[in-house]
C-alpha cells in the first residue's frame, strides 16, 4: 500500500465514501481509513430522501440543502449502481404525513400552507384518501400531506455499493483506526497517524468520522469540529408480504415516528433522538416506544417478525447543519454533522468538495451564484467568529 495519497478520508460512512468515490472518478489517489466501513450512523439509517416532509419553520437552510441534494440522488443512484453493480432498492413514491386529532389536523394545514408558500410539492388528503393509498392505516387517522417529491434507499446497500466502487475506481481500504492528525512546522495537515503506528500522508484529509469527528488527536484548535453524538435506535421488521408502499410518518404522544418499506418485504421503523453521548446500548424502553407508537399509525406491524434492532450516534451540531468544506487548517476539510441527514445529503456533499467533471453522468449541479450560497451555508468556518 502506497504511504502517500492525494486524498485520504477518515470514516467510511455514506458521507465520507460518497467523497472518495467521487474523488476517485475524478483520477485522485485516494484511500478511506476506517477499522468497520459502513457501522456507524450509516448501519442504523433508514435511508430518508425526504427533505418536503421533514420540513420545518426554524430550518430553512437545512432544507435548500436538503432540495439540493434530493435532485443530484437520481443521477447519484445511476453512477453508483453503474460503479457499484448492486441495486440500491432507491425508490421515489413519496411520504406520507398522517395525522389524528384535531390539533394534528391544524398542524398539518399550517404545515400544508407553509411547504406549498415554498413552492414544494404537497398534497392535502382526507383519512379515506390516505387509506386508499396505505389500506394498512389505522382508521383512526383522519387526513394526511403527502409530499410527492421525497424519495428512500437503503444505506446498507448504498455502503456496499460505494465500497465496490471505490476499489474498482482504483481507491484503497485502511481498515485500521485513524488515532491522530500529522501536521508539518507551518501547522498543515499532512497525514493520519494510524493506531498501529503506521502514518500515512495526503495532499488533502477529510474528515468524515462522523460523531467521533472532535475527538481525533492533533486537530488545531481553530479546526475541531463541533459535533455531539444524538443516539437513534431503530427496529427492522419483516413481512411476508408488503405492507406499506410508501414511507410513512406521524406524530404520536408528542414524538415523531416514522416506518420506511423495503423492497424485500422489511419496514424500517424509527427512530428515538436522545441526547445520551456516546452510548450505543439498544433499550428495551426505546423498542418499546417505537412499537408503541408505530403501532398507533399502522396496527398490523406488530404481527411482523424483529429483524434487527440497533443504535447509531448521528453527528449533531449546534444549528443542524452539516460541516462540509475547508476547515481553518490547511490541508484539511469537513465532511461531518449530517445530524438526521447523511445520506440524503451525500450527493451535495461529494459535489462541494469534489464538484463533477463535465465528463461524468452526474447532474450538473446547482448554477454557479447558487452553489455558492450552498457552501456557504454548511461551511465549517461559519464558527470561527463565534469562537
Amino acid at each position: 500500500m502506497s504511504h502517500h495519497f492525494d486524498v485520504l478520508v477518515i470514516g467510511g460512512g455514506v458521507a465520507g465514501l460518497s467523497v472518495a468515490w467521487r474523488a476517485a472518478r475524478r483520477g485522485s489517489r485516494v484511500a478511506v481509513a476506517d477499522p468497520d466501513p459502513g457501522s456507524g450512523a450509516s448501519h442504523a439509517a433508514a435511508g430518508m430522501l425526504a427533505p418536503v416532509s421533514e420540513v420545518t419553520y426554524t430550518e430553512e437552510p437545512l432544507l435548500r440543502l436538503g432540495l439540493a441534494s434530493l435532485a443530484r440522488w437520481p443521477a447519484f443512484a445511476a453512477d453508483l449502481t453503474e460503479d457499484g453493480g448492486l441495486d440500491l432498492d432507491y425508490r421515489a413514491l413519496g411520504t406520507l404525513d398522517v395525522a389524528f386529532g384535531s390539533d394534528d389536523l391544524a398542524a398539518l394545514d399550517e404545515l400544508a400552507a407553509f411547504v406549498d408558500k415554498l413552492g414544494l410539492p404537497a398534497e392535502r388528503l382526507t383519512g379515506r384518501e390516505c387509506r386508499r393509498l396505505e389500506p394498512m392505516l389505522a382508521p383512526s387517522v383522519r387526513g394526511g400531506l403527502l409530499a410527492g417529491g421525497d424519495s428512500w434507499v437503503d444505506p446498507r446497500r448504498v455502503v456496499k455499493a460505494l465500497l465496490t466502487a471505490l476499489q474498482r475506481r482504483g481507491g484503497a481500504l485502511v481498515r485500521s483506526r485513524v488515532a491522530g492528525l500529522t501536521t508539518d512546522a507551518a501547522e498543515r495537515v499532512t497525514g493520519v497517524r494510524l493506531a498501529s503506528g503506521e502514518t500515512i500522508g495526503a495532499d488533502l484529509v477529510v474528515l468524515a468520522a462522523g460523531a467521533w469527528s472532535g475527538g481525533l488527536e492533533g486537530l488545531p484548535p481553530d479546526a475541531v469540529p463541533p459535533v455531539r453524538p444524538v443516539k437513534g435506535q431503530i427496529m427492522r421488521l419483516r413481512s411476508a408480504t408488503p405492507i406499506l408502499g410508501r414511507c410513512v410518518r406521524g406524530v404520536v404522544h408528542g414524538s415523531p415516528v416514522y416506518l420506511v418499506p423495503r423492497g424485500d418485504g422489511e419496514v424500517v421503523v424509527g427512530a428515538t433522538q436522545e441526547e445520551m453521548g456516546f452510548d450505543t446500548r439498544v433499550t428495551a424502553g426505546g423498542l418499546w416506544e417505537l412499537l408503541r407508537d408505530a403501532r398507533e399509525l399502522v396496527p398490523g406491524v406488530t404481527e411482523l417478525q424483529v429483524h434487527d434492532v440497533v443504535a447509531g450516534l448521528r453527528p449533531g451540531t449546534p444549528d443542524n447543519l452539516p460541516l462540509v468544506g475547508p476547515s481553518a487548517a490547511a490541508g484539511l476539510s469537513l465532511a461531518t454533522g449530517h445530524h438526521r441527514g447523511g445520506v440524503l445529503l451525500a450527493p451535495l456533499t461529494a459535489d462541494l468538495l469534489f464538484p463533477p467533471s463535465s465528463s461524468e453522468a452526474h447532474s450538473p449541479g446547482a448554477p454557479p451564484g447558487e452553489e455558492d450560497e450552498l457552501r456557504a451555508i454548511c461551511s465549517p468556518l461559519r464558527f470561527q467568529e463565534h469562537r
